[in-house]
């Protein structure tokens, strides 16, 4: 059977939100090399800005150049950038004190004709909008989701908890770090975001499943979400990108 050609169209905002004073959110996408990257850094001084920023570039550069190849190649380029990023991240915290346990989360998206990989360490998230429904594909390494997939927390406790903050998995806090990696396939109308926790933190998934089927441009769509969350508290610093598959 004959698999559709599928095109993408991004869009991204980001944006420091009403209690930060500065952005240490990063993101970077090419649509001609099917790459889209979303990271939330976390340091003293700007130390969260260079972790998510650095990891960006790393990523992109690494990306950005790949042969074409099948599901597995994809996965060996994805794993290699994250190794390469991490080392980057975690070797610049070695050499500069002021820097010292800097880190960042990360949440990218790669894509191959159809095949697409989610790839995550933290807890920035994917999201997958098919239809008028909305799936959240990766899965937090926070401490208090860990506790709810296990059974030990209900999803209202993991809300409520002073935990919440501590996540368990980032890029330049150790030696080496494992990413999540998911496998799917892109029909035409599919809608994937890719968004640091400012968002998801101050928007419900039934709310974000309304807003991502309104009928936009991604970059306007991307404001709406901005604005929505900000709203809401605007605790964090908030970015939103964008992707559509168009047949």
């Amino acid at each position: 059977m004959a698999t559709a050609v599928v095109h993408f169209e991004a869009g991204a905002v980001s944006d420091r939100g009403r209690k930060r004073p500065s952005n240490e959110d990063a993101f970077g996408f090419s649509v001609e090399h099917g790459v889209f990257v979303v990271c939330d850094g976390m340091g003293g001084a700007a130390a969260g800005e260079i972790a998510s920023s650095l990891a960006v570039d790393e990523v992109l550069r690494l990306l950005t150049s790949r042969p074409g190849s099948d599901v597995q190649g994809l996965k060996v380029a994805a794993e290699n950038a994250i190794r390469v990023a991490n080392q980057a991240i975690y070797s610049r915290a070695q050499r500069n004190q002021r820097l010292s346990g800097m880190g960042t989360t990360l949440v990218g998206l790669l894509v191959e004709e159809s095949r697409l990989l989610v790839f995550n360490v933290g807890d920035s998230r994917c999201y997958r909008l098919r239809g008028s429904r909305l799936e959240q594909i990766t899965l937090d390494h926070s401490l208090v989701e860990e506790q709810v997939r296990v059974g030990r927390m209900t999803p209202a406790e993991a809300l409520r908890s002073p935990l919440r903050n501590i996540i368990t998995r980032a890029l330049g806090t150790q030696p080496c770090v494992t990413p999540d990696l998911f496998e799917l396939e892109a029909l035409p109308g599919d809608l994937f975001l890719l968004c640091s926790d400012g968002l998801t933190r101050e928007l419900s998934d039934s709310l974000l499943e309304s807003m991502l089927a309104l009928d936009l441009p991604l970059d306007q769509l991307g404001a709406r979400l901005v604005t929505a969350a900000k709203k809401a508290g605007g605790h964090d610093n908030i970015t939103c990108l964008l992707v559509r598959a168009e047949g």
